[in-house]
């Protein structure tokens, strides 16, 4: 029980590691603020308050700053304060740069970075409020790898790494961590959309540890860097990939 008694906002929580770290978080005495445009999220968290779990649900598109300004309200108001946010919410499609509109590297850029500037900017003010709190950004090892057709997704991932540093700096004297994960191929249901089973075991055989890395591999290290464990961290980038990337 980790996490007793601490309010986690988890973006993206429905599906894939954003639903690998809410139900951890939830075993580990977390209560638990999911947001997600899949209305899924609003079977998890029955099935959590069913569970005993203080759990909340909202709709939210994290690329609107409106969207995230009341979510972020209605959560203070519910639990009275947010001590843990996972900033997970993404998307991934490939596109090829010479075929790429100006709308498709946009929508990238709005959803996985801009929408943290977002939840940053609404949540941070609360934290510093209460002198402390644990932020995680999720990235990719894609950033340190590079990878074709995907290079709006690449710059949109590099961007959360630097966030996440100058953020440490600005956040410290709060006394608010702010790390970063890369992960590498997650096998969950959004990867199937964009990669066949054969190309995934392709970028596995790059892996030292022969084996698909899960959901749960990534939420495990959501919750080090939500507890007391990485107290003594911040602005930091943790790869977790099988042992593809090493750097």
């Amino acid at each position: 029980m980790r996490l007793l008694g601490k309010v986690a906002l988890i973006t993206g929580g429905a599906n894939g590691i954003g639903l690998a770290t809410v139900e951890r978080f939830a075993r580990e005495g977390s209560k638990i603020i999911l947001w997600d445009m899949s209305e899924h999220g609003a079977t998890v968290v029955e099935r959590l308050k069913s569970d005993g779990v203080d759990a909340i649900y909202k709709n939210i598109s994290v690329a609107e700053m409106n969207d995230v300004q009341e979510g972020v309200a209605e959560a203070v108001k519910h639990f009275g304060r947010i001590d843990i946010l996972i900033n997970n919410a993404g998307i991934y499609p490939r596109q090829a740069f010479l075929g790429m509109s100006e709308a498709q590297w946009d929508e990238m850029q709005e959803i996985n970075l801009k929408s943290m500037f977002h939840t940053l900017q609404k949540v941070l003010p609360h934290m510093v409020a209460r002198r402390g709190g644990k932020v995680v950004n999720i990235s990719s090892v894609t950033f340190h790898l590079g990878m074709a057709l995907l290079s709006h997704y690449v710059a949109s991932k590099g961007g959360v790494i630097g966030l996440t540093r100058s953020l440490a700096r600005e956040m410290g004297e709060h006394n608010i961590h702010i790390n970063c994960i890369t992960p590498g191929a997650i096998k969950t249901e959004a990867e199937a959309k964009v990669l066949t089973e054969e190309q995934a075991q392709v970028m596995m055989a790059s892996q030292c540890l022969q084996r698909r890395i899960m959901p749960l591999d990534i939420a495990r290290v959501c919750l080090f860097l939500s507890s007391e464990l990485s107290d003594g961290m911040t602005g930091q980038t943790i790869n977790v990939d099988g042992g593809w990337m090493m750097y």
